[in-house]
């Protein structure tokens, strides 16, 4: 089936040769797994037959779910721009398509865990994902965890983390769907999926292709009279397939696996007034089985994937494999207690152009919620224990509670607070890299802690929720490289204190056949340096490089019938270019346009269509300095389902 519809969609789109292996994925966690039946709904045990732990243990923390519309508006595109343009995240991009890293909460992009239907997926020897060549449709469901989440995720979620989840459904039958974008500066993106499934099995095998010449038009600043050209050097090529599968054994057993293979090629868009034709391939395997039993308040889950990445820049090549064995047990003690204890092991190898390691980590942790006056006031507790290569990691534990006024009314008021150590473990890179790498860098260590308040209002057909979040982190023992004679080489040298508001609304009203949303975010960042590292530098006290103080971002959309239209708009506030911050890029806003038909019968075959409108003031602007970003465009989607 998988050699099937990679043949289809190449004959679809013009033929481009590529050199790939095929490899794997990662797993399914199910929250919501259940058999459907002539319209019925038969559980498997439960609602939820699995609890992620993302939900289930963050009292005190905010996590939140990317609207799955939102996901269908951006097939085929990177998920760097669904989250630039649709939450309160800034990303750093160096161009449409190019290399875009994450910042949540002012830190930097190896702050950030990763996860990929529940293995992590940060590269070890970058310490990092480009959220770039993360396409949309290769899963199913993206949720946000906000702050320090270490104790429950390992290393790297200093700042926060990002799961990326896919979903199957039993008793589906047949099902077969085409989505196409079409859209300016040479875009086509074309995905296909199968899938089918009864009581007991459920298979589905989705294969993509996403192309993009990027060749807009541009204000060139490095020529006199600046004058308008044509963007070069900046195509792009990804090409991938996932495939999925679960198996009900027995009534209270499960086992699952999923598979991702991507690869994407990409000229590497030059600065302006630069003429460099840089080239990087990027392939990556990615696969996880599961095995859950369901014993009655208890689940038992094993785990076991791999993630392997080859990165080619010109004629450097770069590989890194991680092997993951996880085992843990979740139950719930008693009506008050619930408890998740449980075990990782992870073989990570690195082979790249200038050395070779490879080093065992293993991870101890403990989750347990408490939950006191009939659930209107629950605590978390999370606790875990890193060791690398013989090297304990910080003991981080987290603790979190959740207070609910007013549960039973019309309105509800819930105050969340939370207090949390984190840690990111050097990367190959920083402790390995010859010449230069430094094997003595201790891990980064991180305090934080966080108070705020929610307020939900029901009123009839309308619903309204409205958050606001004060949180303040301090992370000691930053790695930096610095000159060492004529070597660079990494030290644990920076103190960065980072404190901000995060607020967000979200209002819903529906009358009749008319539909009403409205989404709003807005992140106040203050991310200082507090170390000086020589006697000529000037960055204490400064806010860190390309870390905006203000990111605001509000949604807005109309629904009657089968037809939904919007409005989205997004200001990214100025960044400083520099760590003295004498130099920066001014602020820009962009509006974007949408209208949708939901769904239509065409014969047997369902259809939707949407037409968007991005940057509708064709705003010229650039995220990071001398990198410009397109201008007005257009893309046209087109899905059909049978």
């Amino acid at each position: 089936m998988v050699v099937w519809l990679f043949i289809l969609v190449h004959g679809f789109l013009p033929d481009v040769a590529l050199a790939g292996r095929v490899g794997l994925k990662s797993q399914s966690l199910y929250p919501s797994l259940y058999i459907e039946l002539e319209g019925d709904t038969l559980k498997l045990e439960q609602v939820e037959v699995f609890s992620n732990p993302l939900n289930k243990y963050t009292f005190g923390q905010q996590v939140k779910n990317i609207n799955r519309e939102h996901l269908s508006f951006f097939q085929g595109l990177g998920l760097s721009e669904l989250l630039q343009q649709r939450t309160g995240l800034f990303l750093r991009q160096y161009g449409p398509g190019m290399l875009a890293s994450l910042t949540m909460r002012g830190t930097s992009a190896g702050h950030n865990a990763v996860f990929w239907n529940g293995l992590p997926i940060n590269s070890p020897s970058l310490g990092q994902t480009d959220f770039s060549i993360l396409p949309v449709g290769a899963f199913d469901d993206v949720q946000l965890h906000f702050g320090s989440g270490g104790a429950l995720f390992g290393t790297d979620a200093i700042g926060g983390a990002v799961h990326l989840n896919t979903k199957l459904k039993f008793g589906q039958g047949h099902a077969f769907q085409s989505d196409s974008n079409l859209g300016s500066f040479g875009r086509w993106n074309q995905q296909l999926q199968y899938g089918y499934s009864d009581k007991f099995v459920s298979v589905r095998t989705r294969v993509y292709r996403n192309i993009a010449e990027n060749d807009f038009p541009f204000r060139n600043l490095a020529k006199p009279g600046t004058p308008i050209e044509r963007q070069e050097h900046a195509a792009f090529l990804q090409e991938g397939f996932t495939q999925d599968f679960a198996f009900q054994i027995k009534s209270k057993q499960l086992i699952s696996s999923s598979l991702w293979y991507n690869q994407t090629v990409r000229e590497i868009q030059p600065v302006i007034g630069s003429n460099t034709r840089d080239l990087q391939q990027d392939r990556n395997v990615r696969w996880v089985l599961d095995y859950f039993n369901f014993a009655g308040k208890r689940i038992w889950n094993i785990k076991t994937g791999m993630v392997k990445d080859q990165l080619v820049f010109n004629a450097s090549e770069n590989n890194t494999s991680q092997f993951f064995l996880i085992g843990d047990l979740d139950w719930d003690i008693n009506p008050i207690i619930s408890s998740k204890s449980g075990i990782r092991y992870a073989h990570v190898q690195g082979k790249l152009s200038t050395y070779f390691a490879q080093e065992n980590r293993i991870e101890l942790y403990q989750s347990a919620n408490f939950k006191l006056k009939e659930e209107e006031l629950n605590f978390s507790l999370n606790l875990r224990q890193f060791i690398y290569d013989g090297v304990m990691a910080p003991f981080t534990p987290s603790v979190g509670a959740d207070w609910r006024i007013f549960p039973q009314m019309k309105k509800e008021i819930k105050v969340h607070a939370n207090g949390a150590r984190s840690f990111k473990v050097p990367t190959l890179n920083d402790r390995f890299w010859e010449p230069g790498g430094n094997r003595e860098l201790l891990p980064e260590s991180s305090w934080s802690g966080e108070l705020g308040i929610s307020y939900e209002y029901k009123l009839g057909d309308f619903l309204l929720n409205q958050q606001l979040t004060h949180y303040r982190m301090w992370v000691d023992d930053w790695i930096i490289w610095l000159p060492k004679g004529n070597l660079w080489s990494p030290e644990n040298i920076r103190e960065v204190m980072n404190k901000g508001l995060e607020y967000s609304l979200d209002a819903h009203y529906q009358k009749g056949s008319w539909d009403f949303k409205f989404q709003s975010n807005y992140n106040w960042v203050r991310a200082t340096n507090l170390t000086n590292i020589s006697e000529n530098d000037k960055s204490s006290g400064m806010q860190l490089p390309y870390t905006p103080m203000h990111k605001f971002q509000s949604f807005f959309s109309v629904g009657h019938g089968q037809f939904e239209s919007y409005v989205n708009y997004h200001l990214i506030g100025s960044r400083f270019e520099t760590i003295d911050n004498i130099a920066q890029l001014p602020p820009y806003g962009l509006w974007d346009l949408g209208l949708k038909i939901k769904r239509f019968k065409v014969g047997v075959v369902n259809a939707r269509l949407g037409f968007q409108v991005n940057n509708v003031l064709n705003t010229s602007y650039q995220v990071l300095r001398l990198r410009p970003m397109p201008g007005r465009n257009y893309q046209l989607n087109i899905q059909f389902s049978l």
